[in-house]
């Protein structure tokens, strides 16, 4: 089965300084259809303006992944970590006991456009840990380059979850296939550009949610940079 979610439909909040479409139930928007789907909990697609970012705040008992589009992302966090994170750029924080972070966006003159990610960890009360990593284009293009796993493997970031996200970017006769198992879930977020998901034709911003599915294939793509998260 495959639902699609677009663009559009998602929450949506304009602070001035943060533009951010929620494709889950988040702070102020609220909908019972769309709470989260299997560990993934929140998907953000952030915008900040220049000279504005997120005070110092904490999270506990969850896994946060930020995925930068544009711009920059200047981090800081309560464990020790200082880094500012650009496009091809995959930071992991477990939160686990407790963390306090911010992240601002220093540029006088350009907007950080970002991706934050959620996903429920496999249990509570786990240390408080961070890891950064760099995921090259040409690893991405054509291809899906596996950036976050239970296992860090094939050099992804280790998440603390039976979940795995992929990163593609598909263009013109591209073709991408990947084997799925129908007992898991798979959730496709097409992150900018337009591609065809199973049939399905998505632009920036929309999402397909696979269930029972043993396929997933990415096809005639226009400058599309798609996630794919691979989900128990």
């Amino acid at each position: 089965m495959i639902t699609l979610r677009r663009g559009p439909e998602r929450g949506y909040v304009d602070f001035g300084w943060l533009r951010s479409y929620h494709s889950f139930s988040f702070g102020d928007y609220y909908d019972p259809r769309h709470i989260g789907f299997s560990s993934l909990r929140v998907i953000n697609e952030d915008r900040v303006a220049p000279g504005s970012g997120f005070p110092t705040h904490g999270h506990r008992d969850m896994e946060i992944l930020s995925y930068v589009l544009e711009g920059e992302l200047a981090h800081q966090d309560s464990i020790g970590n200082g880094s500012v994170i650009r496009p091809g750029d995959v930071q992991r924080m477990s939160a686990g006991t407790g963390v306090r972070h911010s992240e601002y966006n220093h540029a006088r003159d350009a907007t950080t456009h970002f991706l934050q990610i959620w996903i429920v960890p496999e249990r509570q009360g786990l240390a408080p840990s961070y890891e950064e990593k760099n995921f090259p284009a040409a690893e991405k293009r054509g291809r899906m380059r596996l950036v976050a796993s239970p296992d860090g493997a094939d050099g992804s970031v280790h998440i603390h979850q039976d979940a795995r996200m992929y990163v593609a970017l598909v263009d013109g006769e591209e073709q991408i296939e990947k084997q799925l198992d129908p007992a898991r879930h798979a959730y496709v977020q097409v992150a900018r550009g337009e591609v065809e998901v199973n049939g399905e034709r998505l632009s920036a911003g929309d999402a397909a949610m696979l269930s029972g599915e043993s396929r997933l294939a990415l096809r005639h793509g226009k400058n599309a940079e798609v996630l794919t998260f691979d989900l128990a």
